[in-house]
């Protein structure tokens, strides 16, 4: 309150000085009589209404030292406005409010506008000159920009006027060649990023910020290669997926992450074909706090569903996503449980009080040695627990039923991923007598930076001294962003007519072995010699491949470039529901072995590992 009283009483003082000063200008310092009156009855309405108008305008609220261009247009707004009121008072005069000259009102905008700001451009400047402090204390960083676009020049404005971070543009380096020789707050536009280590040489450069949100992968690394070259560090703004903010500030700059280096190139997503099936409907996740679950569940946030319906049997992560969402999307209405979605009692009362139109199944074991111990949890959740399921979709009469597989279901070789074809497979028999319910499922591979992922052990084994272990030279896997897997998973159930398996587009495959020596690199050590990368050998179930498609396996082109429909084999859905019944039976009496060869019956592709 005392803030605002005495900014009232700065503000007032400014509005005085600008318009008896604008009185005096407009008669040029020679104020008739009949006007000397005048100037000072006219303060008792002009004074509180600009202080109104700029409490409206939120004048009062804001960091008076933070000042940037949004700012001044609301000052200017507001004492605009209130110019309008005076023009309007001359036109239609009020009882008891002075009629001020047409001059004088324009006078008086320009003065209470140059007052303000200079107010405060000068507590911006003296914050800066405070916090930069004596130049010896800071270390300064010469730094390269590449990329002399919006973001270039916004981040190059912050760190210029932020001195005590230590970090100074000093060249620009871009690949538009038109913006060469050209400056930006009083930068050089020098060149484009491949004469980056002839730029670092001449300017003396010792960082480098790569400031375009929308750099390719390739990209990166070619830079990231010269970077080391040089012996320079490198650093990047985050890409627009992640940033929230309207501007770009110092403080979101970070390390290059191996996330950045495997990206690729977005292709746009058709919302308007998801928004069809989500928009105004009751939408139920399953697995709603894991990776892949709860960036399903962000992305649905935004297209505006009736309701939103999130089931996991994780109490930490089911809480963490609730908690984003109630702060991120305080409109959305959600409902969560701690739940097991196996507990068929509570899930069934679930569906029945509030059935949903689709359901997003994203439940699932997912880490192949531990599935090789345990086959029964496999089978129980992953397959058995999502034919169940679906049945209840059936009777509830849910209109889509979206199955997230994984590229494991191919030519199997693990329990888990067994488990998930035997999934693909109860789908595509329930389809047969589903007449409502469309059942689809999304084979993808490996996402980024996902739970238990390899990603997130190589950063823990690195941060530990090493060794990052690999399990053998030539293994590869397929790996996509988590925000473009969970995109692509919905526009594939936008395009789903019942009984498909969409395939996505992952691009190339990656050595497990570059990956772990690129992480290396990127903390900062070198592979082999400072950080040991040790052969492990490849464990129960796993495979030096994985495929997304069987070789009988056809598939269509979509309306999305990287979302394929398979033409799939004939499953061997005969007696399904007799062979199911068996399995429950046998499941507490067969060992492990005994499992395994029990479903290979439904698969017969699957080569179980066997101890």
């Amino acid at each position: 309150m005392i803030r605002i009283v005495l900014l009232a009483l700065v503000y007032s003082a400014l509005f005085v000085a600008a318009l008896l000063l604008a009185y005096e200008v407009r008669f040029d310092f020679l104020i008739p009589e009949s006007y000397r009156d005048q100037r000072w009855w006219a303060l008792l309405y002009v004074l509180p209404l600009k202080l109104l108008a700029l409490f409206c305008f939120g004048q009062f609220r804001g960091l008076l030292s933070f000042f940037r261009v949004p700012d001044l247009n609301r000052t200017f707004a507001a004492l605009f406005l209130c110019s309008l009121i005076f023009f309007a008072i001359r036109i239609f005069p009020a009882p008891g409010l002075v009629d001020i000259p047409r001059g004088i009102i324009l006078a008086d905008l320009l003065f209470s506008t140059v007052g303000l700001v200079g107010f405060r451009m000068v507590l911006r400047i003296y914050r800066e000159k405070k916090g930069a402090g004596p130049r010896e204390k800071h270390q300064r960083h010469r730094v390269v920009v590449i990329g002399a676009g919006s973001t270039g020049a916004a981040l190059a404005a912050d760190l210029l006027a932020r001195p005590q971070l230590g970090l100074h543009p000093v060249v620009f380096l871009d690949d538009d060649p038109e913006k060469k020789g050209r400056q930006i707050h009083g930068v050089p536009i020098w060149g484009n990023p491949e004469q980056l280590e002839d730029a670092a040489e001449r300017f003396s450069a010792t960082r480098i910020v790569i400031a375009v949100p929308t750099l390719q992968a390739r990209r990166i690394r070619e830079i990231l290669k010269t970077a080391g070259n040089v012996g320079l560090e490198t650093v990047i703004v985050p890409s627009l997926h992640e940033l929230s903010s309207g501007r770009i500030r110092v403080e979101e700059m970070r390390r290059v992450e191996v996330e950045d280096l495997l990206g690729r190139e977005s292709v746009p997503i058709k919302v308007d074909l998801i928004r069809k099936i989500v928009e105004g409907q009751t939408v139920l996740v399953t697995g709603a706090g894991g990776s892949i679950g709860s960036e399903l569940v962000r992305q649905l946030a935004t297209l505006s569903p009736k309701k939103l319906l999130l089931i996991d049997a994780a109490e930490n992560a089911l809480f963490e996503i609730v908690e984003e969402m109630r702060e991120g999307f305080p409109g959305v209405d959600l409902e969560s449980w701690v739940l097991d979605y196996r507990e068929w009692a509570i899930t069934r009362r679930i569906l029945e009080t509030q059935p949903p139109s689709v359901i997003f199944h994203a439940a699932a074991y997912k880490h192949v040695p531990l599935m090789e111990s345990q086959p029964r949890e496999a089978v129980l959740n992953n397959f058995l627990g999502t034919y169940q399921l679906s049945k209840l979709a059936i009777e509830f009469g849910v209109e889509r039923f979206v199955l997230i597989s994984t590229d494991k279901a191919i030519n199997p070789t693990s329990v888990m991923g067994c488990s998930k074809r035997m999934a693909e497979i109860a789908l595509q028999s329930l389809q047969r007598e589903s007449q409502n319910t469309k059942f689809l499922a999304v084979r993808f591979g490996n996402v980024l930076g996902s739970s238990g992922s390899v990603i997130p052990t190589f950063r823990r084994q690195i941060a530990r001294g090493g060794p990052v272990t690999v399990t053998h030279p030539e293994v590869t896997r397929y790996f996509m962003t988590i925000s473009e897997a969970v995109g692509l998973v919905l526009q594939a159930a936008s395009l789903g007519e019942g009984g498909e398996i969409f395939l996505l587009e992952m691009g190339d495959p990656i050595k497990i072995i570059d990956l772990a020596r690129q992480m290396i690199q990127l903390s900062g050590y070198e592979p082999e010699t400072e950080i040991e990368i040790e052969i492990t050998g490849l464990r129960p179930g796993e495979k030096l491949f994985e495929e997304l498609n069987y070789d009988t396996e056809t598939s269509d082109e979509t309306n999305h470039p990287r979302i394929r429909r398979l033409q799939c084999l004939s499953a061997r859905t005969e007696r399904f529901e007799e062979w199911i019944a068996e399995l429950e039976k046998d499941l507490l009496t067969l060992s492990r072995e005994e499992l395994k060869k029990k479903i290979a019956e439904r698969v017969p592709e699957y080569q179980p590992f066997v101890e």
